[in-house]
């Protein structure tokens, strides 16, 4: 299993500079974050490290592409998968096409590299026809609410994802859903209800820390999807056990008060201990995975190059070291 990182801490940092401190951290692999430009950048939100990999640069001609790869073979390291996480089944329909937009473009830039994977979330569309904004239904009552759902489901996802699925088929790429609150595909059920409506082109990019703070157990969910895991998200979550008791984990307090907060993202090994990590690693490959863990940093109480550090080295003590080809057990 190769240890990764994702991107978007190094917004704004040429390409080059990024991968010669990730060589020094003894890093393997590279998540490259791609899009969205513009909808004025989704309606203000933020999308960085865009800057290091631009579809539309990339796939304009052979040198480009030929400068980008070679950028990471000469250091050996590995584009782990092109991640544009967005929302294309938003209601705003310029926002859904230029997510729908920046999906095919990394798709189609995924094939040309020979990356095998894109990263996505399943998007999230409003309650009804004519809807502004996106609606996430968390329970089936009052009756209204398994009406939306339903609609959700089989008039906006499961037709997107079929079409877009297709379209990833014919460029030999896989999706990797990431389960995440806000969208439809939050957990293990709402992931494999759209990998069996569309195929196994559908897989996860397993991030344990949303499954940390809604109580899920990461270890039983990997067992669940074995071979249903295409990527995997390197991120712990920490619970405020003091605030929970008093409100439950769902938060929509800011992340800017996380003293305030029932949970926060922190770096592998704040959240949860090293036997948390290494059953972790253990389950994903007894499930079959053995690609990359992309380190992903959302730490606010770490800075980046702290959380990154510490996460490398905690990481590295719970990998596995591959078993040897003749073993005595054979």
């Amino acid at each position: 299993m190769k240890l990764g990182v994702f991107n978007p801490m190094f917004g704004g940092m040429p390409l080059e500079e990024m991968l010669d401190r990730l060589v020094a951290l003894g890093l393997e692999a590279v998540e490259m974050r791609t899009g969205p430009n513009s909808v004025d950048e989704i309606k203000a939100g933020r999308y960085p490290g865009q800057n290091q990999c631009d579809p539309a640069v990339l796939l304009a001609g052979v040198g480009q592409r030929r400068r980008f790869q070679q950028a990471f073979a000469q250091r050996g390291l590995i584009v782990s998968g092109l991640s544009c996480h967005g929302n294309p089944v938003h209601p705003d329909a310029q926002v859904a096409a230029l997510f729908h937009r920046v999906f095919e473009d990394n798709v189609r830039l995924a094939a040309e590299l020979g990356v095998g994977v894109v990263i996505v979330f399943s998007g999230c569309p409003g309650g009804a026809p004519g809807d502004q904004q996106p609606n996430w239904v968390t329970c089936t009552w009052p009756p209204e609410f398994k009406t939306i759902l339903q609609w959700q489901w089989d008039e906006v996802v499961i037709p997107y994802w079929q079409k877009a699925g297709k379209f990833a088929q014919e460029h030999g790429v896989k999706i990797a859903v990431e389960m995440h609150p806000g969208f439809v595909v939050y957990n293990t059920a709402t992931l494999l209800r759209l990998r069996q409506a569309v195929g196994p082109v559908i897989g996860a990019n397993f991030d344990p820390s949303h499954l940390f703070w809604q109580q899920a157990d990461p270890v039983a969910a990997i067992h669940a999807l074995q071979g249903a895991i295409y990527h995997f998200h390197a991120k712990d979550t920490a619970i405020n056990v003091y605030n929970t008791a008093v409100n439950g984990v769902l938060d929509t307090g800011s992340y800017r008060h996380p003293g305030e907060r029932a949970w926060i993202f922190r770096t592998v090994g704040y959240g949860h201990d090293l036997l948390a990590w290494k059953n972790i690693v253990s389950a994903l490959r007894l499930a079959g995975y053995d690609y990359v863990m992309s380190i992903e940093h959302e730490d606010a109480l770490a800075s980046r190059d702290e959380g990154l550090r510490k996460a490398v080295a905690f990481l590295k003590e719970c990998l596995l070291s591959e078993p040897p080809v003749h073993a005595w057990w054979d």
